[in-house]
């Protein structure tokens, strides 16, 4: 399935799909992962991040860069350490989980991970296409819709998909060049709009503000942690997997922490500093023409390149990612054609938000948020059992017949899984499930609690999940096998 080399130059195919990465093959290191990791996160859309906190929570600016560092950095810490069993397991995140949940087990968190991906792809997606069609505006001095103009809107979606096909079909290598020298690009942008922004800022009132109590910050911290690096954190191995072995499992740390906290620390810092007085930016339906009425008219084309921009490169790691998911899930088609499967999704279900349905972003990203509960109750597994697994068995992590060394019983290791099923109850008896405070699709008998109403139900998630584990001795258990297999 994989050549001597598949196709780890720049510009030519990755033909690897799932199968761990031979040590000959392995020689990155971290630096490409800090600029794939700046890359993902320079999106001008952290802006509403920060605003919420300060407009919402009624942080003082100093507060709000404390939350910054630790919810969006300390969270991409959690990434970085997935992203050492990619250097372990030499594999991508979701087919690693195989030895920790079971061969037939882990069918649960990965389909909740692909789902994941593929609805954060069709809002970045959508997003980008109403980004092309604002530009048009603009160009031609009257509104664009996208129902009353649905060529162009087609037009637009295919753009920005076969944009991101580019990239994360031809794979690996490709996806680190251009995340590295794109970030030079819209880095620069960023900063030129940036600038610009900092023009509006009430400065005699951001020192003049009130800090908020101590419980305001820690809510900030969960929200800013949600919204940023848990989301990311089944991606970690991905990346990871061609990571050279002597490369120290700090520096994948500290590559994922720096690489993402630095745009999102700043980004979400600027946020803060724009709501200051002004709570437009936290309450806009559509953060894009909020942000944009803030510039002069003129600014408004740079801006919105940069957006678009910083949509794709966000979007072509997510959907690398969710090619090896996909493969992970069972599809028998080479890794090119898993993404293509994935843009395929993403294409339909853009073309249904814009063109069919009445409402996009409330009921939908409503939808996608409730998939955090499960992810966090997988990344709180996954790093237990990370804390005692240093071997992986590549020929088991392929093998999905009874014969696996991870088929365990039925398929399943019902410690992980059970603890994972556990902790997903109780995750969603903190939730509260509606698109406005009105329309509420469902509310957990403990979301009225404190740690309910403040949104902090996947902090009980993560901590209940990898504690049942660690209490089952799911992973302690088998310390002495993967001793025995790693000497076999």
């Amino acid at each position: 399935m994989s050549s001597a080399n598949a196709g780890q130059s720049a510009g030519q195919l990755e033909t690897r799909g799932i199968e761990p990465v031979p040590e000959a093959e392995c020689n990155g290191h971290p630096l490409q992962l800090f600029w794939v990791w700046f890359a993902a996160n320079i999106s001008i859309l952290g802006l509403p991040l920060g605003a919420t906190l300060v407009a919402f929570r009624g942080l003082a600016i100093w507060q709000a860069i404390i939350v910054a560092i630790i919810g969006a950095a300390g969270s991409f810490a959690v990434v970085g350490i997935i992203s050492i069993a990619g250097r372990r397991g030499r594999a991508p995140s979701l087919t690693l989980s195989r030895a920790i949940f079971g061969v037939r087990g882990n069918i649960g968190p990965t389909l909740v991970s692909l789902m994941s991906r593929l609805g954060w792809e069709t809002v970045n997606t959508t997003t980008a296409a109403f980004v092309l069609l604002s530009l048009c505006s603009i160009l031609f001095g009257s509104p664009v819709e996208a129902k009353s103009a649905p060529v162009l809107t087609l037009i637009f979606i295919a753009i920005f998909v076969l944009l991101t096909l580019s990239v994360s079909g031809l794979g690996h290598a490709t996806l680190l060049v251009i995340q590295k020298w794109a970030t030079y690009v819209f880095g620069a942008l960023n900063l030129l709009v940036g600038g610009f922004l900092c023009a509006t800022i009430d400065w005699s009132a951001v020192f003049n503000a009130t800090p908020a109590p101590m419980s305001a910050m820690i809510i900030g911290i969960g929200t800013m942690a949600a919204g940023t690096g848990i989301g990311w954190a089944n991606a970690g191995a991905d990346m990871s997997r061609y990571q050279h072995r002597s490369v120290k499992a700090v520096r994948l740390v500290a590559s994922a922490a720096f690489g993402a906290g630095i745009p999102l620390v700043l980004l979400i810092t600027l946020g803060g500093l724009l709501s200051v007085g002004n709570n437009d930016l936290a309450s806009a339906t559509d953060p894009i023409v909020a942000i944009r009425d803030m510039l002069p008219t003129w600014m408004a084309v740079p801006y919105l390149i940069t957006a678009f921009g910083g949509l794709l490169l966000s979007n072509n790691l997510s959907v690398y990612s969710a090619g090896l998911t996909t493969l992970t899930l069972g599809l028998k088609v080479k890794r090119v054609y898993a993404v293509v499967v994935d843009i395929v999704a993403i294409f339909a279900g853009s073309i249904y938000f814009m063109l069919i349905a009445d409402s996009f972003y409330g009921p939908f990203i409503t939808f996608i948020s409730l998939l955090a509960v499960p992810i966090t109750a997988w990344v709180g597994i996954f790093i237990v059992d990370l804390i005692h697994r240093h071997y992986y068995s590549p020929k088991d992590l392929l093998d999905v017949s009874p014969s696996s060394a991870y088929w365990y019983r039925g398929g399943i290791e019902w410690r992980a899984f059970g603890a994972w099923a556990i902790a997903i109850v109780l995750g969603f008896s903190f939730t509260t499930i509606g698109t406005t405070a009105q329309n509420v699709w469902f509310k957990g008998f403990l979301s009225d609690s404190w740690l309910g109403h403040n949104g902090l139900g996947w902090i009980v998630t993560f901590v209940v999940a990898g504690g049942i584990y660690f209490v089952l001795g799911g992973a302690k258990d088998r310390r002495a096998a993967q001793t025995e297999n790693a000497h076999a």
